[in-house]
């Protein structure tokens, strides 16, 4: 896995991809920072948390499109199948990759709140619940996409097919006021990641919502690991 990971991780940054993801990350934040906290004058951060919501959803299929599509574009699929690795700990050394990148573009709002520090005293328990929040959101959106992308050889069906997936989920609120069919109710509203994710931008850190974006995550890395074992007999 360690190899897998390393790799990956050479990938992002000998290519453009790694950077791109971590600026446009730091750009939406600088933005609405300055627009919400500096211009507004204010110390809470739950506005600009709950606007990186959608950049999130966003960025994931970027972060992910060519993890395993790749690999079947270029055949080299069934070498890394064939190599003395657990198919999870494949998807792992993937998953990490990706992970550890998005941890990077977010951690700018870390530094944000280091800035209202000179000037007042940020809330420091909701900056670090929001934080937590959003890391959450992103390791569940990129199991997600990650997930999408072993079913495709193209990178960019691979990110239309995670944008996809994430433009559901966003519209999952909007949704459950339209549908009448109770049990859609009920399943749009439980599988709502805006619901979920708005509670840690209140600095609320409810352990159903922390239970929901880890068993997504873990779900869906395991559902990756189980879709490259049935590749390899295919």
């Amino acid at each position: 896995m360690k190899a897998i990971l390393k790799r990956e991780l050479q990938a992002y940054f000998f290519s453009p991809l790694g950077y791109v993801v971590i600026a446009v990350m730091y750009f939406f934040s600088a933005y609405y920072f300055f627009t919400y906290n500096l211009y507004g004058n204010t110390t809470d951060t739950s506005t600009l948390f709950a606007m990186l919501f959608s950049v999130a959803m966003f960025l994931a299929p970027t972060l992910t499109m060519r993890l395993l599509s790749e690999e079947r574009r270029t055949k080299t699929e069934q070498t890394l199948l064939t190599a003395p690795v657990s198919r999870l700990g494949i998807v792992l050394g993937k998953y990490i990759a990706a992970l550890f990148i998005y941890l990077l573009a977010i951690s700018g709002t870390l530094v944000m709140a280091l800035v209202l520090q000179y000037y007042s005293q940020p809330d420091w328990p909701v900056v670090l619940g929001n934080f937590l929040g959003l890391f959450l959101l992103g390791a569940s959106l990129i199991a997600i996409c990650l997930f999408v992308s072993a079913f495709t050889e193209s990178q960019v069906m691979a990110a239309v097919g995670g944008f996809g997936v994430c433009l559901f989920l966003i519209l999952a609120d909007a949704l459950f006021y339209v549908v009448r069919n109770p049990v859609l109710r009920v399943l749009f509203a439980q599988f709502s990641f805006n619901g979920r994710y708005r509670g840690f931008t209140m600095g609320v850190i409810d352990l159903y919502d922390f239970c929901f974006f880890v068993s997504f995550a873990g779900l869906f890395v395991a559902l990756t690991a189980v879709a490259l074992e049935r590749r390899r007999w295919v």
